[in-house]
């Protein structure tokens, strides 16, 4: 048999793969801690591409970028992994496990919403800790409860920034976050030291992630429910009318399949004005192309993150406006809620705040920030029950009953997490 040439082995090792990602993993933690730095060290790209961004030097809105994890036959232990081609201890040509899609949520405090809205397509977790500072700080503290009570279960603790520590003030930091994590269910979750900036320990902790962080089961025989947590128009100012494409639906399809041509409704939808009223109406477009990981794709399975080109008039989807919604069939989707009946569990501690609070009963008239799903908005209290609440929503929302929508309220200038409710039906 000849011997392959080297593009046709590159062929054959891409295609062992399918262009859709598997699997969500989100990069959590407090600001500062090097999420982005991380990500870009594993993905090759830099998520922070708004204006803003840029200016702060913080992530303000979620940003996503696609990691294909490879690993050589040749090689033993975490030198084994890599994001590479070929290997880079024996030079060896490497093969691919999987593909994963990162999601990297904000750090800062005041982003917590976005954070939240995040967690909900995420199926495991980077928490990223600096070695050089106490732990927990309190967005650690608050990003490690919304990941509970979100019900994210596989999570990898990263000991980022070991480079800035010397030997005592790591362990030290190392004792701190095992103490933190302690009577959770994370209590045993790996803690893997490493340097983003250095690229240092970067292949131990693709290692984790192969070992702690499986593909979930997915079920692409239901009806089809995309999560959607950004929606933008892509056409460049200038462009041509005849050029114009339509926008883009950015999220994680949890459950059945969606192609090319397909018919889809997105709820809760937008406001219109109809006999001098504001009403929210849900839209219906078609499906004009499906890309993930800047590839087509013939058909979307439920995985990790999708791209949905739709005909949608762009200024419809600029700016993030359908984010929260919910895609699916033409009249299969779930309820349109404009007041919530929430069963609730409070904590008993807020979090999130360097002092220790005590979370005090909900109040007649409060306005709370809810989570639904992807999606945020301000309920208002307009009942009290026992250990139940009824919230006029300032934005509606699209959900099943049960589901679990986390509860924040305002302390000082900022919302915090106080504890989670479960949709009920009255």
């Amino acid at each position: 048999m000849a011997r392959k040439k080297k593009d046709e082995i590159h062929q054959e090792l891409q295609q062992e793969l399918p262009a859709q990602p598997v699997l969500n993993i989100g990069m959590v933690g407090h600001v500062d801690h090097g999420k982005t730095t991380l990500l870009e060290r594993l993905s090759g790209k830099w998520t922070d591409t708004h204006s803003e961004e840029l200016k702060r030097g913080i992530t303000i809105r979620l940003g996503y970028a696609d990691v294909t994890f490879r690993k050589c036959d040749k090689c033993e232990g975490a030198k084994s992994y890599t994001t590479k081609e070929k290997c880079h201890v024996c030079k060896s040509e490497t093969k691919p496990l999987r593909k994963a899609s990162f999601v990297d949520a904000p750090g800062h405090e005041s982003l917590m919403a976005t954070m939240l809205a995040g967690a909900t397509i995420m199926d495991g977790a980077l928490l990223l800790v600096a070695a050089n500072e106490e732990c927990p700080q309190p967005q650690t503290r608050e990003h490690l409860m919304a990941l509970q009570i979100i019900g994210v279960k596989n999570l990898i603790v990263v000991q980022n920034k070991i480079d800035l520590a010397d030997e005592e003030q790591a362990l030290k930091n190392y004792g701190q976050v095992k103490n933190f994590l302690k009577g959770t269910v994370y209590e045993n979750a790996p803690i893997v030291p490493i340097s983003a900036q250095h690229r240092v320990g970067i292949d131990f902790l693709m290692q984790a992630i192969d070992e702690h962080i499986p593909t979930p089961a997915r079920d692409s025989g239901k009806d089809p429910i995309m999560l959607v947590a950004r929606s933008f128009d892509i056409n460049k100012p200038g462009i041509s009318p005849h050029k114009l494409v339509g926008g883009v639906l950015g999220g994680s399809l949890k459950q059945g399949t969606l192609k090319a041509d397909d018919i889809i409704e997105i709820r809760p939808g937008r406001v219109v004005i109809e006999k001098n009223q504001q009403i929210w109406k849900p839209l219906t477009t078609k499906i004009t192309s499906l890309n993930a990981g800047g590839e087509n794709l013939e058909i979307a399975m439920p995985s990790g993150s999708i791209g949905v080109l739709t005909s949608l008039d762009p200024s419809i989807v600029k700016s993030d406006q359908l984010t929260g919604s919910i895609v699916g069939l033409p009249g299969r989707l779930p309820k349109v809620w404009n007041e919530l009946v929430l069963s609730v569990h409070l904590l008993q501690r807020v979090v999130g705040t360097k002092e220790e609070l005590v979370v005090e009963p909900i109040k007649m008239g409060e306005a709370l920030m809810l989570n639904v799903n992807s999606a945020a908005t301000v309920g208002v209290v307009i009942e009290l029950r026992k250990n139940k609440i009824k919230c006029r929503l300032k934005l509606p929302v699209c959900s099943d009953t049960s589901s679990r929508v986390t509860i924040s309220r305002r302390i000082g200038n900022r919302f915090r997490l106080i504890g989670y409710g479960e949709i009920g039906e009255k």
